[in-house]
C-alpha cells in the first residue's frame, strides 16, 4: 500500500503567513503540520509516499528531503496549478500504478493517526472508504449523505443546503478502481476535479463505498482560528522538560512547559501548557497558556498567551497578544505616542465636559 499527500495549493485562508511559507508547513506544537501526517502514514506502516508539490515546491522538499528521517521514501509529484484533489490521482497514476493508497490532505490533523483505519481496509479492501466526522458547518466541506442503514449515497462539494452534518475528513483509502472514477468525471464549476465527484461515480457504478465516522479529534489546519485549536490540542500532551535551558531564580515555571536547549528564561512566568522553543529569549514576560514561541525569538517587556510564534520573531514592550499567529522575523513593538490634544468647533452658549 502507498500514500499520496496533497502539499500544493495556496492557503489563501492563511494569508498573510502563506505568501512566504507553505501553509503545511505551519507549525503546531514547534512541529510543521505536514511532519504529523508522515509520521501517522510511516506508523500505518507505509513507507512509499508520493508528496504533490506546487509552487511551495522547494520549501516543501527542503523540510522532507527524501523522508528518512520518518522512515518513508518520498517521491515529489508536480502540479502546475491546483486542479482538485481528483486532478492530483490522476497525475499520480504513474507513481500509484496498481496498487492501494491513502490519500492524505497535508493541512490536515488527526488525533491518534490512522492505522486503525489503513488496517480495516487492507482487511475488507472496498472500492473505496471515507472518513466523516459532524461539524458544525458543513457548507464549509464535503457532505456525505448516508441511508438509513448508514450507505453512503450521494457526495456534495460545499453545498449551499447541505443535507447532512457530515463532513469529509482529508483522509481517503482507495483500491485502483479510483483511477478509472477520476478519468470519468468533467472538471465543477470550480474548475476543478473534485474528489467527491469521483467517489460519486463509484457509488453510482454500485461500486463498494464504505464510510467510517471517526468520534476522535481532527481539525483541517486551513486558517487560524483551526490552527490555533489544534496547536491548543497538541500542547495538552507536552512533557515538561527544561533540559538545556538557562531559567533563573526569579522566573516562575507553572504546569506543562518545555523549554528547548539553548532557550534562556530570566525575570518571567511561563504557565502551560507552553513550548519555548531553541536559543529563544523570555526576558520579563509572561507566557501563556496554549503557547508555541519558535526557535531563535525574543519576547521582553510583554505578554503573550493562546499565540503561535514562528522562528526569529520578537515582540518587545507590548502589554498583551493573544490568539494570534505571528510569522517568520516579524518585530511587534508599540506604537508610538502621538500628542493628545481636543479640536472643538462649539458654537455659542454650549457646553462641553472633557475627560483629560
Amino acid at each position: 500500500m502507498k500514500a499520496l499527500v496533497l502539499s500544493g495549493g495556496a492557503g489563501t485562508r492563511l494569508r498573510p503567513i502563506t505568501h512566504t511559507s507553505a501553509k503545511q508547513l505551519v507549525p503546531v506544537a514547534n512541529k510543521p503540520v505536514l511532519f504529523y501526517g508522515l509520521e501517522a502514514i510511516a506508523e500505518a506502516g507505509i513507507t512509499e509516499v508520493g508528496i504533490i508539490v506546487g509552487d511551495t515546491a522547494e520549501e516543501i522538499r527542503e523540510a522532507v528531503d527524501d523522508g528518512s528521517r520518518f522512515g518513508i521514501d518520498v517521491t515529489y509529484i508536480p502540479q502546475a496549478e491546483p486542479l482538485g484533489l481528483a486532478h492530483a490521482v490522476l497525475i499520480a497514476r504513474d507513481f500509484l500504478g496498481g496498487d492501494d493508497f491513502v490519500m492524505y490532505l497535508g493541512d490536515n490533523f488527526i488525533v491518534g493517526g490512522i492505522t486503525g483505519l489503513v488496517d480495516a481496509f487492507r482487511a475488507d479492501r472496498p472500492e473505496a472508504q471515507i472518513l466523516l466526522t459532524q461539524v458544525p458547518d458543513p457548507a464549509s466541506f464535503g457532505v456525505a449523505e448516508l441511508d438509513a442503514e448508514g450507505r453512503v449515497v450521494a457526495l456534495e462539494e460545499k453545498p449551499r443546503k447541505p443535507k447532512s452534518d457530515l463532513a469529509l475528513v482529508g483522509v481517503y483509502l482507495f483500491t485502483p478502481a479510483i483511477h478509472e472514477a477520476v478519468r470519468a468525471i468533467a472538471p465543477s464549476w470550480r474548475g476543478e476535479l473534485e474528489i467527491t465527484h469521483a467517489i460519486q461515480w463509484l457509488i453510482d457504478q454500485k461500486r463498494d463505498v464504505r464510510s467510517t465516522t471517526i468520534r476522535g479529534y481532527w481539525k483541517d489546519t486551513g486558517n487560524v482560528t483551526d490552527m490555533l485549536e489544534v496547536n491548543r490540542t497538541v500542547l495538552e500532551t507536552v512533557e515538561p522538560s527544561v533540559e538545556g535551558a538557562d531559567v533563573d531564580d526569579e522566573s516562575e515555571i507553572i504546569g506543562r512547559v518545555r523549554i528547548e536547549a539553548g532557550a534562556k528564561v530570566s525575570g518571567s512566568r511561563i504557565v502551560g501548557p507552553a513550548i519555548i522553543g531553541a536559543r529563544s529569549v523570555i526576558s520579563d514576560a509572561y507566557v501563556g497558556p496554549f503557547t508555541s514561541v519558535s526557535e531563535d525569538c525574543r519576547i521582553e517587556d510583554s505578554e503573550i498567551e493562546y499565540s503561535i510564534v514562528l522562528r526569529g520573531a520578537s515582540i518587545d514592550g507590548v502589554r498583551r497578544v493573544e490568539a494570534s499567529l505571528i510569522g517568520h522575523d516579524v518585530e511587534v513593538t508599540p506604537a508610538p505616542r502621538s500628542p493628545s490634544a481636543h479640536r472643538l468647533v462649539l458654537g455659542d452658549h454650549s457646553k462641553v465636559q472633557i475627560s483629560s
